[in-house]
């Protein structure tokens, strides 16, 4: 779903997991943003950024309904009982060619695989695009749900990550990807 201009109710919580607090925002329209390591000062930051690009303010509301079903799956998802999410989300914090990119990744790479940078671009039907495909995972608002952990160099390194590459390992881990670590 897509909504542009002003939205009427921007709603957030911080939810504790596996790889730290993890910020979850909704709109009507669905998930517009996942922020990793949301201690009080990125947290502060990130909903300073949502005021600005959504033009209303933030509130914090753990039992909003817009979240209800977010902080359900994610949970479920670091608790080892979920795979796949199966959420609305607002997609309005990306546009053109980056949105494409993070579209066919949330519904074309499943839980417990990965895929290239290149060859991410080439399902998008830009194939040398590998480092603007790179950017593109960047620059998504929406991480683990929308899985850019899942998206690695061709030639076996894990590639960069904005969550950090310890985090990315984590995830890599919880799907089955790369060994748990010994301690």
């Amino acid at each position: 779903m897509e909504s542009h201009g002003q939205y009427e109710q921007l709603v957030w919580t911080v939810v504790a997991t596996d790889i730290g607090p993890l910020l979850l925002a909704a709109t009507r329209d669905g998930l517009v943003n996942v922020v990793f390591h949301a201690n009080d000062a990125v947290r502060d930051r990130a909903l300073e950024r949502l005021a600005s690009r959504l033009g209303t303010e933030p509130v914090e509301d753990p039992v909003s309904p817009f979240l209800a079903e977010a902080i359900r799956q994610v949970t479920a998802y670091f608790n080892g009982e979920r795979r796949d999410f199966e959420l609305p989300l607002d997609w309005s914090l990306i546009t053109g060619f980056n949105r494409q990119v993070l579209r066919e990744l949330a519904s074309g790479v499943p839980y417990g695989t990965v895929v290239g940078y290149g060859d991410l671009a080439r399902r998008v039907g830009q194939p040398g695009a590998a480092q603007a495909v790179g950017v593109a995972m960047g620059s998504n608002p929406l991480p683990v749900v929308v899985p850019c952990h899942r998206v690695v160099e061709s030639d076996g390194g894990i590639g960069g990550f904005g969550g950090g590459l310890e985090t990315k390992r984590q995830l890599l881990a919880i799907e089955g990807v790369l060994p748990e670590p010994l301690f």
